[in-house]
């Protein structure tokens, strides 16, 4: 069982604009007599200098990680989310999106597909949220909030410490955690007293005294993100940073972890960003920051995060730096191909959660998705991957033989 191997259906549509789209292609492949009104829109913002859109419509090149998996993968017109396979004509499916976030595929999902898909699109890579929990030296405790599905927990989870409590607004999200994480949660709105009192009372009642805590999460991102065009202080998600503040103060954990998107970076010409750091450091002795690429850090995707680290009662916290990619390695991140590669082929529409693999695991990556090597051993294999050459050159539509991966690949 290879659970949510689920390929979303396409129109007949969305069909005519993926056959034209070759592997690492984009919209600019469309033709233009193919009839959307959609392709026509994105034509005319690129002809006023709007931007390329260069990820719409994208197929993965099976040679490069993915682009950024957003809740919106299951459409072809948001986004480079068709299979590099262009002879299985689909996006991607909900357990290719979760691999290509570090999910294993024994991590079970829970809601519709929509909520699964926001639950894929919005969580923290549980392999970056494994080397932030290794910056300290020692293990202890960690609270969660925002906590989404559980990705920043899981990577903790790895990483050998104790969940003391999740919480989140979402319900499916919590039902997911509970499932994969720990049944200790609370469900609610931080803006509420007695959501803040639950959560207070629940981590009193669970917590060792004798363990360092640590306050994880990032309010939703929606309102800083680059995504969207109400990015101002006017935009009530914004403000959800003070509650988690707040939440720091009453819980007072020895430091805290504030992940959130890029976009926060640049919000009112960092104006915002240079407010909450601000905040941040009236409850820390010291605050440090680091612009995180999870691609350099063996995510087979290509998504960078904003990590504040506060330090209270810890003395230090230091981030390993990426072994991959970027002008301080010649290691090439994971691809998609070595990620996905070992799934069985599916259609539009298809759900193939009771297929096999196509082969026993031939990467790293394949072989820490299916459960045979822990996320230790896995970024231990990062320090000794050799360069590998990925190349894509089909002979005809959908040959994929012409791959080849070698070095991670070569166990």
């Amino acid at each position: 069982m290879i659970g949510m191997h689920i390929a979303p259906p396409l129109s007949e549509l969305d069909l005519m604009v993926a056959r034209a789209v070759p592997p690492g292609g984009n919209w600019k492949d469309v033709p233009v007599d193919v009839p959307s009104k959609r392709l026509e829109t994105i034509r005319a913002s690129y002809a006023r200098g709007e931007g390329s859109r260069s990820t719409y419509y994208g197929r993965l090149n099976p040679a490069h990680p993915s682009y950024t998996i957003s809740t919106y993968f299951t459409r072809p017109g948001n986004g480079c989310h068709l299979h590099f396979d262009n002879s299985q004509m689909r996006t991607i499916s909900y357990r290719e999106a979760a691999r290509l976030q570090s999910f294993p595929d024994s991590f079970e999902f829970f809601g519709s597909k929509t909520a699964i898909a926001n639950q894929i699109g919005n969580a923290v890579p549980p392999l970056l949220a494994y080397f932030l929990a290794n910056g300290f030296e020692e293990k202890g405790e960690v609270v969660d909030l925002f906590s989404g599905c559980g990705g920043l927990a899981l990577g903790f989870k790895w990483a050998g410490w104790r969940s003391v409590l999740g919480s989140d607004i979402d319900y499916r999200a919590l039902q997911t955690f509970e499932a994969n994480i720990s049944p200790r949660v609370v469900l609610g709105d931080v803006r509420e007293a007695n959501v803040r009192s639950e959560i207070e009372a629940s981590v009193k009642r669970q917590r060792n005294s004798h363990s360092p805590l640590l306050v994880v999460g990032g309010p939703p991102c929606q309102g800083f993100s680059t995504a969207g065009k109400s990015r101002s202080r006017s935009d009530e998600r914004n403000h959800l940073f003070r509650d988690y503040c707040n939440l720091v103060e009453s819980l007072d954990p020895d430091a805290f972890i504030f992940e959130n998107v890029t976009g926060l970076l640049n919000m009112e010409k960092g104006e915002v960003f240079k407010e909450i750091l601000g905040e941040l450091g009236r409850h820390a002795k010291s605050v440090l920051w680091w612009k995180v690429p999870a691609e350099t850090y063996g995510v087979p995707q290509r998504r960078t995060r904003v990590i504040i680290v506060g330090l209270r009662r810890i003395p230090q916290f230091n981030l390993a730096p990426g072994l991959l990619g970027g002008k301080a390695s010649e290691l090439l991140p994971v691809s998609v191909y070595e990620a996905l590669g070992d799934l069985p082929k599916i259609t539009a529409g298809e759900d193939g959660s009771a297929l096999n693999y196509l082969y026993s695991p031939q990467t790293f990556y394949q072989k820490l998705m299916r459960g045979i090597v822990d996320a230790q051993t896995y970024c231990e294999s990062l320090s000794r991957r050799t360069v590998r050459e990925a190349e894509f050159s089909p002979k005809s539509e959908g040959d994929l033989k012409n791959i080849t991966v070698r070095g991670q690949g070569a166990l």
